[in-house]
Formats: structure tokens, C-alpha cells, sequence
């Protein structure tokens, strides 16, 4: 008789899944597990961005109350702005630095309450260095929302990712378009009741982190190795570019919106023309993101990317003739708007095991938005205010070379 065959249970091992940056163990879960965020977590995220949009531009049109109040010049006004871009850098790095460890709700927490606490002390404040302090601390919130919803945006959702960040992130252009609006209705001078009133928004939205997943979400692919993906010796050129692609857009983002107007009035356009062409400019790049989000579930990153950046590019061409630089603009915005977010989620494909690659980029684009103002003010001493659109196309132009080469370097082999 044939002998019966006897199952041998062999013991397996499981290795933990480590952080190759730290060395430090990822809790990775099962992507049938509960989701990132919830559905309420979800909406109050997107409220929070609207919060962080709105606290951007809330500096700029209270400006003239600054100087009134505390007796600035227009360069020590201008710092105001300046520290919370500084502290949105910082909150970025930190909290990068946290994410993985003290857990989402805490970051998550952390970030609004600092950014409440910073802008009620910007509100009360009775003396300017202690209204920078406040606005640096906002400014860490700031960075800390900014980074850790992105990041979380960009795992959590799948194939969907792109589509619900371009989602998130219209809702910062939903407040950088009500900020200054609200300013304007209840006058500059009466801006420490706005930016009360914005620190006490911000603790409602507390209430809702228990709908964000608290655990590291698992990494979407593996470490890159030879002859897999992306290669390992030109990793560090794929961020390079990425963080010169985030660096320029966001300048040209920045410049459109700073120059804008002044090129308008000198081609012949009315102040009045020149500042509703400008906000236009931001209401479309708000309506881009919302329009290009069931898109991105039809078409790669790359495809949208590359679109974007050659629109862009012709826009501003466009723009150097006066009876079309209106409309160019508004075309600027509409191209421009989903870079950003579209971006993020083709970054962690193309390098998921440099985890901090994320926390580079949205650093670098807070950079090319402090940046952005000298240097084309430089270039503008040259060549005159009748060239911002061709030297912007000229900085356009590079971001479709950078994401031409991004495609090619991060093609799978």
C-alpha cells in the first residue's frame, strides 16, 4: 500500500518593514483595514485647508493696519508674512520628523492648535516682535497641516489620490480667495478680530480627528533597486528635479499673482480691470483643481503634469500681448492648478523608499514662494515690467523640461 502523505508545517519568519531613512520599524497594515479618514475626517480636512488658505492671505490685506497700529515701514510690515513662511518651512521638517512615531492625531492636533494659539496671539499682540513670534508659530501649525494632510492625502486613498488631493488643495484657494474678501468687508483695521476669530475656527476641527487612521499607512511600493523602477544611483537626481519642479512653479505661481496687476496697469489696463483680472487669476487656479480631480481617475500624473506645464507655457506667451494678457493669465491659473497636488502622489511612486522626499518638496515650494518676489523683482530692474510674462514663460519653459525628464527617469524598466 502507498504510504499516506504527511503535511510538514514549516515555521515562518516575518521581518519587520523598516524606515530606510531611520532604521526604525513601520506599522504597516492591511490596505483591506479601515480607511485613512473617515467621512467627516475627510470634510474637516478640507476645512482645514480652507483655514490655511485663508491665514496665507489674511497678512497681506492688513498690511495698512499694521503700519498704522505699530508704526512699520513697509519692508518691516512685509516681515509678518515672511515669519509665517518661515515657521510653515520649520513646521514641515518637524513634523516630518514626528510622522511615524507620535502618531497622525497627534500631528494632526498639535498643528492646529498651534496655529490657533500663534494667530490669537498675532490678534492680541501689543508690540510687533511679539506679532512675529505669534505669526511664526502659526506659521508652524501652517506647515505641520500643510505637510502632514498632503502626505496623509497622497497614501490614503489608492488610485484615488490624486484626485482627492487636487480636492483638498482647491479648498486652500476656497480660503485665499474668502480671507482677504472678509478683510475687505470688515476693514483692515479691525484685523485682530478676523485673526481671532480664524484661531478659534481652528479648535471645532479637533473634534474630528478620531476619524483619521492613527498608524503609518503602508508604503506603496517597494525600495527601489537596480534595474527595478527607479534606479538607486540616480535617485537623488530624480528629488533634485522634483524639488527644482516644485521650486518654479510655485515661483511662477507667486509671480503671476505678485506682478499681475503692475503689467496689466502698464500695457494700458485700469487699475480696476487690472485687480479683477488678478483675482480671477486665483479663482481659476481654485476651479483647476476642482476641475482636473475626476481627470486625474482617467489619466496618469505624468500626462496631467505635462499638460499643465506646456499650457502654462503658451499662457504666458500669450500674456506679452496686451489684448490678450487678461485672458492669458486666467489660462496661467487654470494650467497651473494642478502641479502641486497632482505632483505629490507621482513622487511617492517614483522614490517610496525616500519617505521624506514628500516633506522636501512641500518645503521647497514654500521656498519658491518667499523666493520668488527678489528674484523677479531683479529680473524686472533689467529687462522692465513689459517682460514679466516672457521671463516667467522662460521659468515655465523649465518646468516642462523637468517633468520630460522626470517621465523618462521614472519610467518602470
Amino acid at each position: 500500500m502507498p504510504r499516506p502523505l504527511t503535511r510538514v508545517m514549516l515555521p515562518v519568519t516575518f521581518r519587520p518593514v523598516t524606515d530606510p531613512q531611520t532604521a526604525r520599524p513601520i506599522t504597516v497594515t492591511s490596505p483591506l483595514t479601515a480607511p485613512v479618514f473617515s467621512p467627516s475626517a475627510v470634510v474637516a480636512s478640507c476645512v482645514g485647508f480652507v483655514l490655511i488658505g485663508a491665514l496665507q492671505a489674511l497678512y497681506g490685506p492688513s498690511i495698512p493696519a499694521f503700519r498704522e497700529e505699530f508704526g512699520l515701514s513697509p519692508s518691516a510690515a512685509g516681515l509678518g508674512l515672511s515669519a509665517h513662511f518661515v515657521g510653515g518651512v520649520a513646521g514641515v521638517l518637524l513634523f516630518d520628523r514626528l510622522y511615524g512615531r507620535i502618531g497622525n492625531r497627534r500631528i494632526l492636533g498639535a498643528s492646529y492648535l498651534l496655529m490657533a494659539v500663534g494667530a490669537a496671539g498675532f490678534a492680541l499682540a501689543q508690540s510687533w516682535p511679539v506679532a512675529l513670534c505669534a505669526a511664526l508659530f502659526a506659521g508652524l501649525g501652517f506647515g505641520g497641516i500643510d505637510y502632514g494632510l498632503n502626505q496623509l492625502f497622497a497614501v490614503g486613498f489608492g488610485r484615488r489620490s490624486t484626485a482627492m488631493l487636487n480636492i483638498l488643495n482647491a479648498h486652500f484657494g476656497v480660503g485665499a480667495i474668502l480671507g482677504p474678501a472678509l478683510i475687505g468687508g470688515v476693514g483692515a483695521e479691525h484685523y485682530p478680530a478676523v485673526f481671532l476669530g480664524f484661531a478659534l475656527a481652528n479648535l471645532p476641527l479637533l473634534l474630528c480627528l478620531s476619524g483619521v487612521r492613527n498608524q503609518v499607512p503602508a508604503p506603496t511600493g517597494e525600495v527601489p533597486k537596480s534595474g527595478d523602477g527607479v534606479l538607486v544611483r540616480s535617485l537623488g537626481s530624480v528629488l533634485a528635479v522634483f524639488v527644482a519642479l516644485y521650486v518654479l512653479h510655485v515661483g511662477i505661481e507667486a509671480g503671476v499673482g505678485g506682478w499681475e496687476p503692475t503689467h496689466l496697469e502698464t500695457v494700458g489696463y485700469g487699475a480696476g480691470v487690472a485687480a479683477t483680472a488678478t483675482s480671477v487669476y486665483w479663482l481659476m487656479m481654485t476651479a483647476g483643481r476642482f476641475l482636473v480631480a475626476p481627470l486625474a481617475l482617467r489619466f496618469s500624473a505624468q500626462a496631467i503634469i505635462t499638460v499643465s506645464c506646456a499650457g502654462m507655457t503658451v499662457c504666458l506667451l500669450l500674456a506679452a500681448v496686451p489684448g490678450l494678457a487678461p485672458y492669458a493669465y486666467a489660462g496661467v491659473g487654470l494650467f497651473i492648478a494642478p502641479i502641486f497636488p497632482t505632483g505629490l502622489p507621482w513622487l511617492n511612486r517614483a522614490a517610496p523608499g525616500a519617505r521624506r522626499a514628500g516633506a522636501v518638496v512641500i518645503a521647497a515650494s514654500m521656498v519658491g514662494g518667499v523666493a520668488a518676489g527678489p528674484a523677479l523683482g531683479k529680473a524686472i530692474e533689467w529687462s522692465g515690467i513689459r517682460a514679466v510674462p516672457l521671463l516667467l514663460c522662460a521659468v515655465s519653459a523649465l518646468c516642462l523640461a523637468a517633468t520630460l525628464w522626470l517621465i523618462r527617469a521614472t519610467r518602470p524598466r
